[in-house]
């Protein structure tokens, strides 16, 4: 039995630094085994870079325009940006599928041959993490088009998730909405002299971020499992802001456990990596989000099993349990690195 305080389990993210779904699941299930409750599939391929990958789908919509005349390339993809086409009703826009759900049918396909050879134990849910439509359209469309674009990109999303729905069944599956452009409106919004990243819904911030996840949370079935990964941005493993503490997390996760009508399984906060200090974590002090399952993001592949154990016991000041994983996907780790932050989680969790 574990110690009322101690670690319990681990989470991965969602991206991991494999070239193909069968290699991390099966590596998931090797080093982590009975510590996760979930496996995802690694986001490989165009994938890899959580987002990016979708200037490329939406762009080929008829009405939708790159901006810049030269691609900007990224591995495989063209990271410009978009826009609605001058004179274009933005209301009439069709975009193709996006990808998630042909990616998710495809390796459920693989998770489910992989447990019935007995790779992936029985009861685990296979974990498909699905971007916020907030974030998608806040990171590649221009301010003034965004208040028209979004309801067009959020139908499109859902249509996603219904087919990943209708496809996998519900024992079985776990939805993640992973939430980052989020945080960066709302540190911009509170930081002083800060360049905003306004919003497109009105002044109150966060009653539109936190009114958005609850519906996402809502558009999940009560029996599929759901959680959120909080999140700070990953850019060549740095945060587009480095956050002050944990309070900005905190008070998200209780405003969104606390009005969902359902349950959260799961949430997932970052912490970084210099923060050993009880500042960061004092306000975990203050999170009530009852028996759902709490993640933090306190692995670091930089420092380690040491790095992770000394933030562990801070952490341990202010939150009686918790679960581990990195503070957001490692699919942009540096090659070679993958196995040793997965042996790190396997090191500093203990069994649930």
């Amino acid at each position: 039995m574990t110690e009322p305080n101690q670690p319990q389990g681990a989470l991965l993210v969602g991206s991991v630094n494999y070239d193909d779904a069968e290699t991390t699941m099966r590596a998931a299930a090797e080093i982590l085994g009975p510590l996760l409750k979930r496996i995802p599939d690694g986001e490989p391929g165009k994938r890899f870079h959580w987002i990016m990958f979708q200037p490329d789908v939406l762009g080929q919509a008829d009405g939708i325009e790159r901006v810049g005349e030269h691609p900007i390339p990224l591995r495989m993809l063209d990271a410009r940006p978009l826009r609605v086409a001058d004179g274009v009703d933005p209301a009439t826009i069709v975009f193709p599928s996006l990808g998630y759900a042909d990616a998710a049918i495809e390796s459920y396909a693989v998770f489910t041959r992989l447990r019935n050879e007995g790779v992936i134990a029985s009861g685990t849910r296979f974990q498909v993490s699905l971007p916020t439509p907030l974030a998608v359209v806040g990171a590649f469309f221009p301010a003034d088009q965004r208040a028209a674009i979004e309801p067009v990109y959020r139908r499109a999303m859902y249509r996603e998730l219904d087919a990943i729905l209708d496809a996998v069944p519900h024992d079985d599956l776990a939805i993640q909405w992973d939430n980052a452009v989020e945080f960066n409106i709302i540190e911009n919004v509170e930081r002083p002299g800060a360049l905003p990243m306004s919003s497109w819904w009105g002044d109150d911030v966060w009653a539109g971020l936190t009114s958005r996840s609850i519906e996402q949370v809502e558009r999940v079935p009560a029996d599929v499992e759901v959680g959120f990964h909080l999140c700070y941005g990953d850019v060549a493993e740095k945060h587009f802001i480095e956050p002050t503490d944990a309070a900005n997390l905190v008070r998200f996760a209780n405003e969104v456990v606390d009005a969902a009508s359902r349950r959260v399984d799961w949430i997932h906060l970052p912490v970084p990596i210099e923060r050993d200090d009880d500042a960061y974590y004092a306000p975990l002090d203050d999170l009530r989000i009852g028996d759902t399952e709490l993640y933090l993001g306190l692995v670091h592949r930089e420092d380690g099993d040491e790095g992770a154990e000394r933030r562990i016991a801070v952490a341990r000041r202010h939150v009686d349990a918790f679960g581990v994983a990195t503070e957001c996907g490692i699919g942009r780790a540096p090659a070679g690195t993958t196995e040793g932050i997965l042996r790190t989680h396997a090191e500093v969790a203990a069994t649930w």
